[in-house]
């Protein structure tokens, strides 16, 4: 991993202050194997989306970049996860607990936090789960929408150990069309356990 990629952030992304904890990741990531490819959009709000999701130790990579990196991103979680020691850690790198089982009003909650927040980044995994699926849930695609942010495409490869930024997707009025198109860009990339399916 080369500085520039962990030093130098676009203007408008959300950032989070230098510090210890920042250098530790990158430290703890170089120490592992991994490195980041692509370069980040200077854009303010986004949803960026991460894929595949195949194993726990996606979001322990994830959490360790964003860190790392210095990028404020928020994430939803099944809000199971966000109780004790945990659920405060959680919260603290920018977790928001929902309901996975009433997803009623979901879109319309980030879309708020959209407009009320001038710049905002945030992750969704569109697979939903870390088992293999052969369609994903098209909420992130929802919420872009209807706020008018861009898609960015973000990759686990783990074949080459490696976090992979993609070129930032404008969603159409063509849901099917749209997932296709993401869900192609997807295809050479390796989870830990599986990979998206074509």
């Amino acid at each position: 991993m080369t500085a520039p990629a962990w030093a130098a952030l676009p203007p408008s992304v959300p950032q989070m202050p230098q510090n210890a904890r920042r250098r530790l990741c990158a430290a703890l990531l170089r120490a592992c194997g991994w490195n980041l490819r692509g370069t980040f959009p200077d854009v303010p709000q986004l949803v960026l989306i991460a894929a595949p999701h195949s194993s726990w130790w996606d979001g322990v990579w994830g959490l360790l970049f964003k860190v790392a990196i210095g990028i404020d991103i928020a994430f939803m979680g099944k809000r199971e996860l966000f109780v004790g020691p945990l659920g405060w850690l959680l919260r603290h790198l920018g977790g928001i607990p929902i309901e996975r089982t009433a997803a009623h009003g979901l879109v319309e909650q980030m879309v708020a936090r959209f407009r009320a927040q001038p710049r905002l980044w945030l992750g969704i995994a569109p697979e939903g789960t870390r088992r293999r699926v052969a369609k994903w849930r098209s909420g992130f695609w929802h919420i872009a929408r209807a706020a008018g942010v861009p898609v960015l495409p973000v990759a686990f490869d783990y074949a080459t150990r490696s976090i992979v930024i993609g070129e930032p997707f404008t969603p159409t009025a063509d849901l099917d069309a749209d997932l296709a198109a993401l869900r192609a860009w997807y295809r050479p990339f390796r989870g830990r356990n599986h990979d998206v399916e074509g």
